[in-house]
């Protein structure tokens, strides 16, 4: 009889086809999801011509996407945990697609609101899902690259939005863009034939063959017997309270400064989002469309995303966030006095690695810190908390912008809460983190059976 060790099997895997399967499924649906977030906010004047309302109707309209992002990730983080990951994403994917379509046959504020907000809840919902679907199946040398990587599908949505958005607008109205948003639906099938589901899920519901199936995907090396035993650590055995598991053995205060840093991170990402073009044109620059201004910041995005899963893979992934937090408080604080313009781009593409780029490493980092059997609830609370920043920036830099301060004191305000997030990271305690256990556990288990990761006979 075999104990089959699934953590060593995954961590230890070469990238084979199976790997490049999970990517490629996992980057697809986040470019969706990215473009289903970022199209309200390139169609926002025309909407609010064609419907004929004002700034603040407007934006509310924009940030009850926002709440519902808030609350699905919340609620579709934790309930995955139960259902399967895999068909939570896909019923995520339906809601984003379904509602956001259904957002370009609205007529009034209301009716749109309201489908915007059942979009979010796909929205966010999905986030946390494919988080912890691409952090489990990926090699530990490589699996934060795998998951920025794929995470980086969310600026290249937004690009997709600010390419595709002018076009469509011009010639068949706004409607059109949130209608072609309905596309992603045709991934549905896609996902729940080929993505695999949770380990520790099926394990915890007894598809021993479907697992086994997947691990000889995972791992050529392993050849399935029929005596193999699938054991769950005991981290990864959650039970029907699996909220507390984020605050048992020590992760407590962790996961409090997780929520603080994805909470900062997400305001300066917003807040940018919602200002920076309008702030920099009131001090006399010119940046030229607000398309380029999108496709400067969310290509910083990939970049920071890309170039910090790199780095951290081959350094600390708490010290490469820290270092972007750093990085991030001194270039959006620069922008704030008068540079060259070519200089202004560079500090706007920096910004975008350092707020969106940082943003998708923090879930990576989250991803890492919880066990399996608990991840998607995990990234999902820090995200759903998170969402809060995103829902108060444009609110709170709206007001300062409205008190007419001084630029440099409107960008010192964004810039500020990377410096509470830089701090917050440097208090998160590694050393409770899932990865962690797990190399110290492995490091003391005898030499498993070739190819097998198997433990025990």
């Amino acid at each position: 009889m075999r104990q089959i060790d699934v953590h060593k099997l995954a961590d230890e895997a070469r990238f084979n086809g199976f790997h490049g399967l999970v990517l490629f499924c996992c980057a697809l649906i986040i470019i969706f999801d990215g473009y289903d977030l970022a199209v309200a906010g390139i169609a926002l004047p025309s909407i609010m011509k064609g419907m004929g309302v004002d700034a603040t109707s407007a934006g509310f309209m924009v940030s009850s996407a926002l709440f519902g992002m808030m609350v699905g990730a919340i609620l579709f983080g934790t309930i995955a945990d139960r259902i399967g990951r895999r068909l939570a994403i896909a019923v995520c994917v339906g809601l984003f697609s379904v509602f956001t379509a259904a957002a370009g046959f609205a007529s009034d504020p209301v009716t749109f609101s309201v489908t915007r907000f059942l979009a979010g809840l796909g929205i966010g919902g999905v986030m946390p899902n494919v988080v912890a679907q691409m952090t489990e199946y990926s090699p530990r040398r490589i699996r934060t690259m795998m998951v920025t990587l794929m995470f980086s599908g969310y600026a290249v949505g937004g690009m997709l939005a600010a390419v595709l958005g002018k076009g469509l607008i011009e010639t068949y109205g706004w409607q059109s863009v949130f209608i072609a948003a309905g596309a992603p639906l045709i991934l549905i099938p896609l996902i729940l034939k080929s993505l695999p589901e949770s380990m520790p899920f099926l394990i915890k519901t007894g598809r021993i063959a479907q697992l086994k199936s997947i691990v000889a995907r995972m791992e050529p090396g392993y050849q399935p017997q029929a005596d193999d035993r699938f054991a769950l650590p005991d981290e990864d055995k959650a039970d029907d309270a699996p909220i507390r598991h984020l605050f048992r053995e020590g992760r407590g205060f962790s996961t409090v400064m997780f929520w603080i840093a994805f909470f900062t991170c997400l305001f300066m990402v917003y807040a940018l989002s919602s200002w920076l073009t309008k702030l920099m044109a009131s001090a006399g620059y010119s940046l030229g469309s607000a398309l380029t201004f999108v496709l400067v910041l969310n290509f910083g995005a990939v970049v920071g995303a890309v170039g910090g899963g790199w780095l951290a893979d081959r350094l600390h992934i708490k010290h490469v966030l820290m270092g972007f937090f750093a990085l991030a408080a001194v270039s959006i604080t620069l922008l704030g006095f008068k540079v060259p313009t070519a200089v202004l781009y560079v500090l706007v593409g920096v910004a975008g690695a350092t707020t969106i780029g940082t943003q998708l490493l923090a879930y990576a980092y989250v991803g890492q810190f919880y066990p399996m059997a608990v991840r998607s609830t995990g990234i999902g609370w820090a995200s759903g908390v998170g969402r809060n920043g995103a829902i108060l920036a444009p609110i709170v830099i709206g007001t300062l912008v409205g008190m007419k301060l001084p630029l440099q004191q409107n960008f010192i305000a964004i810039a500020l809460p990377a410096v509470i997030a830089f701090i917050a990271i440097a208090l998160v305690d590694h050393r409770r983190s899932a990865s962690t256990h797990h190399e110290d556990v492995n490091a003391e288990v005898p030499e498993p059976i070739p190819g097998a990761a198997a433990v025990g006979s």
